[in-house]
């Protein structure tokens, strides 16, 4: 069983809560990928939980701004089925350069 199989239908975001709609807004203002948010989702879900973080980069080459952003989330589990997992959005952390702006 290939990692992708493992987590199929068992990642989701916390669609229609307020924070969700906070997260696509933080992502929407910060992101210069042309790829809507949608198409991402599941990459993102995925790309978290193999490297079990509660986070994923927005890097600086792909952010408005030039820097790099860190969407934090909360990630819940159920009692009744442990193996799903609930990302709700925590919110966003610019990080500074150590270089500076160019």
């Amino acid at each position: 069983m290939t990692r992708k199989e493992l987590y199929e239908n068992k990642l989701q975001m916390d669609y229609f809560s307020d924070n969700y709609i906070r997260f696509e807004e933080d992502f929407q203002k910060y992101s210069a990928m042309n790829v809507p948010l949608t198409f991402l989702i599941d990459d993102i879900l995925r790309t978290m939980a193999m490297n079990q973080k509660n986070y994923f980069v927005l890097n600086k080459e792909n952010a408005k701004d030039g820097r790099e952003h860190r969407f934090y989330f909360r990630v819940v589990t159920e009692k009744e089925c442990p193996r799903n997992r609930i990302y709700v959005y925590a919110g966003v952390k610019i990080v500074a350069s150590r270089f500076g702006r160019r």
